[in-house]
């Protein structure tokens, strides 16, 4: 089903295939069962093929799948600071849950550029995982598949804030990095583009609270850290998986 819905995660799913922890992500109890574990399954072995000490050096640089005929490869990040500095912009609990880990957690806290990116772009292939076999979906195993990818954006913009205002060497350095800037642009429309795609299963594969989040991370300061750092006007109607 994925060679004709998304070749991507069928790409993908081929390259990880010999992995020995793969077959622990799914459930192969009925199609439907293997259908919700998806989501999880990508999501771990996107983590997987992305961190790579092959292709990956934490902190130095990262890789990462983006579909079937293009990744990010070796893109320098020059490290960072603590993901848990973006804490005082989150001012409301929408995101609260992914926060008490990711941001509050104490090793999960300390991650830094790394980290954000990291998971970023294993909720942009969890997602579609779930995506595209919604239908045959009955549980809840994928049911925070769209608030992972918002939250995670959300993560990136306020990354990239705290980045110009607290830590400006820093800035500095990921500013002049070209192949980060359109990798990062890449990112955002990726989210844009399946949020959009999830929509119709939104009730299913996400909750309430995503529009929310949506919505803060379109908010003028979110889209104007965005433009700024990749130098592309990104659209902000309804064809927001696009640049103006």
């Amino acid at each position: 089903m994925y060679q004709r819905r998304w070749p991507s995660g069928e790409a993908l799913a081929i390259a990880q295939a010999k992995d020995k922890y793969f077959s622990q992500f799914v459930n192969k109890t009925s199609f439907n069962a293997l259908a919700e574990s998806l989501m999880v399954a990508i999501h771990e072995e996107t983590h997987m093929w992305d961190l790579d000490p092959s292709r990956t050096s934490w902190d130095v640089y990262v890789s990462a799948w983006i579909d079937a005929s293009r990744k990010a490869m070796k893109v320098p990040i020059h490290g960072g600071f603590p993901r848990r500095e973006i804490l005082p912009l989150i001012t409301d609990d929408l995101t609260r849950s992914m926060d008490d880990i990711y941001l509050r957690g104490q090793q999960q806290g300390s991650y830094r550029m790394q980290g954000v990116i990291a998971e970023l772009n294993a909720g942009l292939m969890g997602l579609p995982a779930a995506t595209v076999v919604a239908e045959y979906i009955q549980g809840v195993g994928a049911s925070n598949s769209r608030d992972i990818a918002a939250t995670n954006l959300r993560y990136l913009q306020l990354y990239l804030r705290v980045a110009k205002t607290k830590h400006p060497d820093y800035w500095a350095k990921i500013k002049a990095q070209p192949e980060l800037r359109q990798f990062v642009l890449i990112e955002f429309l990726r989210t844009a583009y399946w949020l959009d795609q999830s929509a119709p299963h939104a009730a299913k594969l996400g909750s309430a609270d995503v529009a929310k989040i949506v919505a803060k991370n379109y908010a003028p300061e979110n889209i104007a850290i965005i433009e700024e750092f990749t130098g592309a006007k990104v659209n902000t109607g309804t064809a927001r998986n696009c640049t103006v």
